[in-house]
């Protein structure tokens, strides 16, 4: 089973903080990782791999520095890397990235499946994973909680619910975009590690993978982001003290003086 994962380097969320000058994310100085939701679509890859053979490719889109998210993926079980970069890129918004990794994707030839996380945590869209497999013309279900079986022309998965789960087949190749809850990501070996260290990892660029010019970057962006900005803090708050039944009795006397 050939397998491709879409994982992305993101800005970690507790260091998260907005440039007032430009109104979008501050990235100097701030730790990127691995999105952790990749992480889980990564795990469910290597384990499927480990079951029914095969061969797991990690995908990235991003800066020459995204390489290191891709050498964590190979120290985690991915057998191979792919970086995708190249200014062109810049500026992306979800429906020009869907339309490059999908071109990235196309490059590597015959592929089963293609895994992503439910969503990145910068962005928040959920939209890449479905604008993906939309570009490749495949079948796909989102918020995937368990692969259920695997054969070589289908797979059967629970779609996490409001109220339970869906039973969902489809055949293959699909593209599945996965929550937390489908596993527990493993932690690299020394061994991994040291493979990632000295693994080759290609880049190709938008020439590369045969990119039309006006569907990347922030030319091909049907979408822009007009302003970012934090929520004004409230300063009318009152802080309760005492005991529970003191701080109830309080509340209910603010709540009644506003009815």
């Amino acid at each position: 089973m050939n397998i491709v994962v879409c994982i992305k380097q993101v800005p970690d969320a507790k260091d998260v903080r907005l440039d007032p000058e430009t109104n979008t994310l501050a990235r100097e100085g701030v730790e990127s990782i691995m999105n952790p939701y990749d992480r889980h679509a990564l795990e469910e890859a290597v384990q499927l791999k480990e079951e029914h053979g095969g061969c797991v490719t990690a995908v990235t889109m991003g800066p020459p520095q995204a390489e290191n998210v891709l050498r964590e993926a190979l120290a985690c079980g991915a057998d191979k890397g792919l970086l995708v970069s190249d200014r062109a890129f810049a500026g992306a918004d979800t429906w020009a990235t869907s339309y490059t990794l999908a071109k990235a994707i196309e490059s590597l030839g015959e592929i089963d499946l293609t895994l992503c996380g439910k969503q990145a945590i910068d962005g928040d869209t959920a939209q890449v994973g479905p604008g993906v497999a939309c570009r490749l013309g495949v079948p796909f279900v989102t918020c995937v909680q368990k692969t259920r079986a695997s054969s070589p022309d289908s797979i059967t998965v629970e779609r996490m619910m409001d109220d339970g789960y869906d039973l969902v087949r489809l055949p293959l190749p699909a593209l599945l975009t996965v929550v937390k809850d489908i596993n527990e990501p493993r932690v690299a070996s020394l061994k991994g590690k040291m493979k990632a260290k000295k693994a080759v990892i290609p880049m190709v660029s938008a020439a590369d993978i045969q990119a039309a010019p006006e569907n990347i970057g922030l030319g091909g962006s049907p979408t822009k982001v007009v302003r970012v900005f934090s929520p004004e803090a409230r300063g009318d708050r009152q802080i309760f003290t005492g005991t529970v039944e003191e701080q109830v009795d309080q509340l209910v006397q603010q709540l009644k003086a506003h009815l």
